[in-house]
């Protein structure tokens, strides 16, 4: 990364728990941010079924089951079907972005950390993650204090942070998940808008920044 800007550079990724493509790209992500430690890690959540009350249709439930099977090929990631099996289920994303946000609030090194346990328990184990009791079971199985968490999931900071994230998504004309940015202060180069590997990954990183650093020496001469 440019070095002038190296300490204010961070990955800013755009994404949703419940978000099936987000869940294949987790250990893509993570192996990028394991190789580069100087970067930050900015978490905003994107609300991609947020306030849904309806509950799945069998059409619905078809449409996920073959974008689950996509992202499985494409990731090796494991799925469960306890979710599709279920009549009454929401599939309501603001419950587990709120809590991704809450666990933010109370502990923000530790959100991505929480973000993935989310991810794993909906997907891998099939729990009910719109409930506030497993979403805060989650929480305790992470470290977090139990009653701290349920109780800061529940306010009205929490609701109103959690549609703040929404809105910044939207505003940034951001519509699809995962999304990654790097960041240098305030602005923001897209890495990517879409599941792809950490080599492709490693790729447009640098070259956003060789571009930065031409733009760099073009301004100084």
């Amino acid at each position: 990364m440019p070095r002038s800007n190296a300490t204010m550079a961070r990955l800013a990724y755009f994404a949703d728990p419940l978000c099936s493509w987000c869940y294949g790209f987790g250990p893509e992500l993570e192996q990028v941010i394991e190789n580069h430690p100087e970067l930050g890690l900015e978490l905003v959540m994107g609300g991609l079924r947020a306030f849904n009350t309806e509950r799945m249709s069998a059409a619905f439930k078809e449409m996920l089951r073959e974008h689950w099977t996509h992202v499985a090929s494409a990731s090796g990631m494991p799925f469960s079907e306890a979710i599709l099996a279920r009549d009454d289920f929401i599939y309501d994303t603001e419950p587990a972005c709120r809590a991704v946000v809450t666990a933010r609030s109370l502990d923000a090194p530790r959100a991505f950390a929480f973000f993935k346990a989310v991810q794993l328990a909906f997907y891998r184990d099939g729990r009910d993650v719109t409930d506030a009791s497993v979403l805060s079971g989650i929480a305790v199985e992470g470290g977090y204090d139990g009653a701290e968490f349920a109780r800061a999931l529940d306010s009205r900071e929490m609701r109103a942070a959690a549609r703040d994230d929404f809105a910044r998504t939207q505003a940034l004309g951001i519509a699809g998940f995962p999304t990654l940015a790097i960041g240098y202060g305030p602005q923001l180069y897209l890495v990517t808008s879409g599941f792809v590997t950490d080599e492709v990954l490693e790729h447009r990183l640098a070259e956003i920044e060789r571009l930065l650093l031409e733009q760099s020496v073009a301004q100084r001469v």
